[in-house]
């Protein structure tokens, strides 16, 4: 099977197998974002040595598993190791014995895995690196894991022997629109760019979840058959998920939790609150993993506080199974082709249309003409308007008042190097979008109080992001420039 997109990927993959120095490189990304396949595909599986760990297992299951893969690869040793300083130096010989010529790539997968408690395996692999590897321009170690948070803070930011160490770092994004759409039409799944980003908007743009899509049936269909029948293979996947990737996943749960229940995102204060947590280390720790396994994104709140941030909960998969599917009692084979059209159906389709918009960020930069300059993207939430998105109680005699616009919240605003915002309002649609009376005063209201709480004197455009565009009338005209679904596709 040939490799979809992923274009940064194999030139920066080529140039490791070509480099005339030692490459010690992480790649690292959500998990089922397909890290192992993206390497084995490319090295076609030439590997000098490969070995993936073994979910949940000892130290002696985890040595008795090298041995085996080192045991594949021609090593002659018959006793396994007992630590994993032995393990390296039986990798060393085996490396030292190899008549393969040009590099000799290394794969070490679900990395994190070997790291069992007290097992020495990151000291091990600091003394294997630093006393041979590193020595050595015909080797290409490559290390991967879907537990983002290890990767990053015992190999990229390493402070100890590996610090410095890691010579390139590849993080693996989920496919974009386009790259989706690129995967199924070599599947032969033929759908309409309206389907193809609804099948976004539940499973993301992550590989092994879109490859379960049939093309005998419809977007709808595949849902139903993927995420609601009896035995479907994406039922109990959230848990899977995140019992993977943290030793107790409960608190990162919560957070998930808090963030689902909230379209328009969190303070870090508010999210704690709702969380139930104290402020402190061990929330950041959870904040943090989160942010860089994916699962939520941190923005910057454009309030006048310096360094408040809105988080999100931003991946598509997890949003949709804490809405959709968890605790849901009503579940039977034709439940989401039952509900689309029904107002549950397009509640969820309105918010998750705003993360596909967030995740396409330059995309939309690209349409509204601004991708060449600088662009800072921004979340906004009006002082009078609370956590939930409703106006707090003592600003309510402001709505209908003359002094004041009532609160507001705008999801997306991008700030732009030529003195100028654009605040982007999405909104997802079956045919054109229609801005009715009443929608164009909320637009207007959003738009004063942006203006008059930041005391900005910059200029102020709105931009819609919409499926299909916006239908012409009279209230069509307070837009400046116009984003649509097959922007959103470059």
């Amino acid at each position: 099977m040939k490799l979809i997109g992923r274009k940064r990927e194999i030139a920066l993959l080529e140039r490791f197998r070509e480099s005339k120095e030692p490459e010690f490189v992480a790649v690292y990304g959500r998990r089922r974002v397909g890290k192992t396949y993206l390497i084995c595909e490319f090295f076609n599986e030439e590997f000098a040595f490969s070995v993936t760990a073994l979910n949940s297992s000892s130290k002696t299951e985890q040595l008795g598993n090298f041995h085996t893969a080192l045991r594949k690869y021609g090593s002659k040793t018959t006793c396994p190791p007992t630590n994993w300083y032995d393990a390296f130096e039986q990798l060393i010989a085996l490396m030292e014995s190899s008549r393969l010529k040009g590099k000799k790539i290394i794969f070490l997968d679900e990395l994190p895995w070997f790291d069992t408690r007290r097992s020495g395996f990151v000291t091990a692999l600091e003394h294997f690196w630093n006393g041979w590897a590193a020595r050595r321009p015909d080797i290409l170690l490559i290390v991967c894991g879907s537990a983002t948070s290890w990767m990053i803070g015992h190999l990229v930011k390493n402070k100890g022997g590996l610090h410095n160490r890691v010579t390139q770092r590849l993080h693996l994004a989920p496919f974009t629109l386009r790259e989706a759409e690129e995967y199924l039409v070599y599947r032969d799944i033929l759908w309409e760019r309206i389907d193809i980003a609804t099948a976004y908007m539940v499973l993301g743009g992550i590989p092994f979840y879109l490859k379960m899509l049939d093309p005998r049936l419809s977007c709808a269909q595949n849902i139903d058959s993927l995420c609601f029948e009896k035995d479907a293979p994406l039922r109990d996947e959230f848990d899977i998920l995140f019992a993977s990737l943290y030793s107790d996943p409960a608190r990162h749960i919560k957070v998930l939790e808090a963030l689902s229940k909230n379209r328009f995102g969190l303070t870090r204060d508010d999210l704690l609150a709702a969380s139930g947590f104290n402020s402190g280390g061990g929330a950041t720790t959870v904040l943090r993993e989160l942010e860089q396994c994916g699962f939520i994104e941190r923005y910057n709140d454009f309030s006048g506080k310096n360094g408040r941030h809105i988080y999100q909960l931003t991946d598509f998969f997890t949003s949709f199974y804490l809405k959709n599917m968890r605790g849901n009692r009503q579940l039977d084979s034709g439940y989401w082709q039952k509900s689309v059209g029904r107002s549950r159906y397009n509640n969820w389709a309105g918010l998750a249309f705003e993360k596909l918009c967030l995740a396409h960020i330059e995309q939309i930069k690209q349409a509204l003409g601004i991708s060449g300059m600088i662009v800072t993207p921004f979340a906004w939430r009006s002082a009078r308007t609370s956590a939930n998105g409703r106006i707090d109680s003592e600003d309510a005699s402001t709505v209908s008042g003359q002094d004041a616009p009532r609160g507001a919240q705008i999801d997306l605003i991008l700030e732009r190097s030529d003195r100028a915002f654009n605040i982007c309002e999405c909104k997802f649609a079956s045919e054109e979008f229609v801005i009715e009376k009443d929608y164009a005063l909320n637009l207007r209201n959003k738009i004063a109080a942006f203006r008059q709480e930041t005391r900005t004197r910059k200029t102020i455009f709105l931009s819609m992001v919409t499926t299909f565009g916006i239908k012409q009338n009279k209230h069509s005209g307070m837009v400046s420039t116009e984003v649509t679904l097959d922007d959103l596709f470059r």
